[in-house]
């Protein structure tokens, strides 16, 4: 949904300049690189193993920088659909066409990634919610935030009824049964790395989210002070909760129940994530309309405009060197961490160049043309 400075396009029911919409081009790149940290720590078993500074830093994009690409993923559904949101029916039927064979693309993409050896993909997901999504194009904005409430909730209560671990290995990195049945719908709606059950919230925040009028400044301070005032309120609740929790009920118990990391999926964590996310989100706004660093900013936004490409492309050939060179395991986290951000600056540079001829990345292109 990249735009030239200086056009127009419809955001929700109003119309926002071409800038603002690259401020989602550039969320995406600032995702990406929050995966990178994560997966390439992931893949290289480097958790703890570096300083205890660094372990917090990229803690912090566990579980965040995916929800952000989620939410992103919603604003931008939301944006693709606004014309199908109308009365003519026909145009409905050929946007969820489009859509559905958006989801066919992603799946495959995702179950390659999978094959490949990368258990944590989410695309597959993504496709997931990209299909169901396809039915609530025209959900006002109450039943989507109604749709989003229920299923948070259902999510909290399967954690309760449920074997979390069912399904993992000692190391909980690898999915055991993920190719049966029961394995595969287990992992999809339940347990996975990012699970419908509750994932699919960031999503249909997004779609919401997408609709507000972020033409009126005051919307906009409005929303990045209550995701501030909300992210930081549920993780000192967060705290308090696993203090007198591992009092009272064990540390174990409250770690799982309150802690705000993304496994398991909490209520806790899920309502810090969103709210991250949509601060995350409204900040990457803001900068961008704003005159600092104007040459980064364009380089990331260019990199933000083929996130697809950049995903698959961080595991295929990101862990396919380490593969190469024998380096993929028993790595540390020192190294990990600069790894990827060595590998995001070569990301730059290839969306530099390829945006020079190109309108859109590789894999983007062949989505549009299937």
């Amino acid at each position: 949904m990249a735009i030239q400075c200086g056009a127009s396009v419809e955001w929700g029911d109003k119309y926002v300049s071409g800038e603002r919409i690259t401020g989602l081009d550039f969320a995406r790149a600032i995702s990406i690189l929050g995966m990178m940290f994560v997966n390439y720590k992931i893949a290289m078993g480097a958790e703890g193993s570096g300083p205890e500074w660094l372990s917090w830093f990229t803690s912090l994009f566990e579980g965040r920088a995916s929800a952000v690409f989620v939410v992103l993923a919603g604003i931008g559904f939301t944006i693709m659909t606004r014309k199908a949101r109308g009365g003519d029916p026909g145009l409905l039927r050929k946007q969820r066409v489009i859509i559905w064979k958006r989801s066919l693309y992603l799946i495959f993409l995702g179950f390659l990634l999978i094959l490949f050896g990368w258990s944590a993909d989410i695309l597959h997901y993504y496709a997931l919610f990209l299909f169901i999504a396809s039915f609530l194009i025209r959900a006002s904005g109450k039943m989507l935030l109604g749709a989003a409430v229920i299923i948070w909730l259902s999510a909290q209560w399967f954690l309760l009824q449920y074997d979390y671990t069912a399904g993992w290995d000692s190391s909980f990195h690898n999915y055991l049964d993920f190719w049966t049945v029961n394995g595969f719908l287990r992992n999809t709606w339940f347990n996975g790395f990012h699970p419908a059950m509750p994932w699919f919230c960031f999503f249909l925040v997004g779609m919401w989210f997408g609709r507000l009028n972020f033409t009126d400044t005051s919307i906009r301070k409005k929303w990045l002070l209550i995701s501030l005032i909300a992210w930081v309120g549920s993780e000192l609740i967060s705290l308090a909760a696993l203090k007198i929790g591992g009092t009272y009920l064990g540390t174990e118990i409250a770690v799982y129940l309150f802690q705000t990391k993304p496994m398991p999926p909490n209520l806790l964590y899920m309502f810090s994530a969103t709210s991250s996310a949509i601060l995350v989100i409204l900040l990457c706004i803001y900068l961008v309309e704003s005159k600092c660093a104007r040459g980064i900013v364009q380089a990331l936004i260019e990199t933000g405009q083929m996130t697809l490409t950049h995903y698959v492309m961080h595991v295929v050939v990101g862990l396919g060197i380490l593969e190469i060179f024998g380096i993929l395991e028993n790595g540390s986290l020192i190294f990990s961490t600069l790894y990827a951000v060595a590998y995001f600056v070569f990301a730059i540079v290839i969306s530099l160049i390829w945006k020079h001829k190109f309108k859109r990345g590789p894999l983007e292109m062949v989505m549009r043309k299937f």
